[in-house]
């Protein structure tokens, strides 16, 4: 099973989705994040939390 490891962002409610979409995209490009959740607030504002697997490398013994 794979292992992840968890970011969480706020995205305050003046920020359009345009540009939410952006800032996302940003962190899944350069950043190899995925989006996980997103959770929208009464007030606009948005709850993210994004994810990327944690590659272990094993030691090899010789």
């Amino acid at each position: 099973m794979p292992e992840y490891e968890f970011r969480e962002m706020r995205v305050p409610r003046g920020v359009s989705r345009k540009d939410a979409a952006r800032l996302l995209a940003d962190e899944a490009e350069y950043r190899h994040w995925e989006l996980d959740r997103v959770r929208l607030y009464p007030d606009g504002s948005r709850w993210v939390r994004l994810r990327r697997r944690i590659i272990r490398q094993i030691r090899a013994t010789w």
